[in-house]
């Protein structure tokens, strides 16, 4: 390739990219203009924007505008961005504060994941009754098993911190307690997918080399996080939080590739590499982990754009209604109503358990990295992602107006809760 053809393909590149992060700018607009969390509107914008193009303008058109290596230098640009987010992400599974508030965080984490893994289980079941070979696949049984009952149970994080922080819950007991739960069911899911990806290669073989190369990652990050909790190093970050901010980006990315090279998913690498930062016991890493997580987050959204033109615009055209609606609802049984089921067992009021069964039914952008990793390792078919994609947009965008209802619902009955103090505490206490 010449060097004027790398630089026509360099703007093509960029042109894309930029229009890309427009679109979904104005999904995030038209989120906060319904009120709605505003990775909502990324992920929705994003998503839909490839296959209504191709409806538009047609295929072969489409192709032009977008032709196969300025995609592909868009898919690097997009796991590259998910990698830098994950490293951020990775910060929020700390479960090292559960002492304090163990009963009800431990009830609420049973209630969250059980039913609602519980209900993946059902709806795999319900695909290999119907023999819905579009939504089945060839995967084996135990990977596709798993990977559809982890994708049933897990809790948005970020999302889920960001509504609570709009919300004013963050500092209440029912808002920690659900945010540390979320992190524990998160951790759990973590755990249990890199054994359904190397499930899927179907023999021992396969599944002993993935966990060979999840294990040798494993080593690395623990190697590294030694290596960067030294003082030498600690001092150096303090002094240079730019250079440290690079040098960590430049780890998480070549562990994330190195590892998706020989046969584990890059997300599971860009979670080591953001476990491996030992940013909570010095405090200097804090400022270089932000700088990653902040670059990761401006350019995720291409991740959704990606995802809508190599997923769904084929998928679009063959997802049955009904196994969309049976997702939607088993998710929100298992999640919203487990979660309220938890919370009651670990003694919250009714109105609380309520929040938190709504808050924990959060899924949101986690959502959406846990089925790109099933769906490129094979397990996911695009008509099986579709349906969950749905229900995580749903119960993602229900969590609002549910908190909203709830809200309302208990204002109704404070005069009686006047009248009667031994009844439920004010919003937020776990009593």
């Amino acid at each position: 390739m010449t060097a004027s053809e790398l630089l026509l393909r360099a703007a093509h590149l960029s042109a894309v990219l930029c229009a890309a992060l427009l679109v979904v700018r104005a999904g995030r607009l038209m989120a906060r203009a319904t009120r709605q969390p505003e990775v909502i509107g990324e992920i929705v914008a994003g998503l839909l924007v490839g296959p209504a193009l191709v409806r538009l303008v047609g295929p072969e058109t489409f192709g032009t505008l977008l032709p196969v290596p300025v995609l592909d230098g868009l898919k690097v640009v997009s796991e590259v961005g998910l990698v830098l987010f994950m490293v951020g992400l990775a910060g929020h599974l700390d479960t090292r504060a559960a002492g304090s508030r163990a009963k009800p965080t431990w009830w609420l984490v049973a209630g969250s994941f059980l039913p609602s893994f519980g209900a993946g289980m059902l709806l795999a079941g319900w695909v290999l009754l119907t023999d819905d070979q579009a939504a089945r696949g060839s995967a084996p049984l135990a990977s596709f098993l798993l990977v559809v009952a982890v994708s049933m149970s897990i809790t948005a994080v970020p999302v889920l911190a960001r509504i609570l922080d709009d919300r004013g819950l963050v500092d209440t007991d029912t808002g920690r307690t659900t945010l540390l739960a979320a992190v524990i069911i998160d951790c759990v899911a973590w755990l249990l997918l890199p054994v359904a990806v190397g499930l899927s290669s179907g023999d021992a073989g396969g599944f002993l080399r993935a966990a060979g190369v999840l294990a040798a990652g494993t080593l690395a990050a623990v190697a590294v996080r030694a290596l960067l909790g030294t003082p030498v190093l600690t001092r150096a970050c303090a002094r240079l939080p730019r250079a440290a901010a690079l040098l960590l980006a430049a780890f998480a990315v070549a562990l994330a590739f190195t590892m998706q090279e020989y046969g584990m998913t890059a997300i599971v690498g860009a979670l080591l590499a953001g476990l491996a930062v030992p940013h909570r016991r010095h405090p200097a890493w804090q400022a270089p982990v932000a700088s990653v997580t902040k670059a990761g987050h401006a350019l995720v959204p291409v991740f959704f754009v990606v995802s809508g033109i190599t997923v769904l615009t084929d998928a679009l055209r063959a997802a049955p209604l009904v196994l969309i609606g049976l997702t939607v609802l088993l998710g929100v049984a298992g999640k919203a109503g487990g979660g309220y089921l938890g919370a009651r067992l670990g003694r919250f009021g009714h109105f609380d358990a309520l929040r938190a069964g709504a808050l924990m039914n959060t899924r949101g952008l986690t959502e959406l990295i846990v089925l790109q990793l099933g769906y490129s390792a094979g397990v996911l078919t695009g008509t099986l992602y579709l349906a969950l994609l749905a229900m995580a947009l749903v119960t993602t965008a229900l969590t609002g107006p549910a908190l909203l209802a709830i809200d309302r619902a208990e204002h109704r009955r404070l005069p009686d809760r006047d009248a009667a103090p031994g009844l439920a505490p004010a919003r937020g206490n776990v009593p």
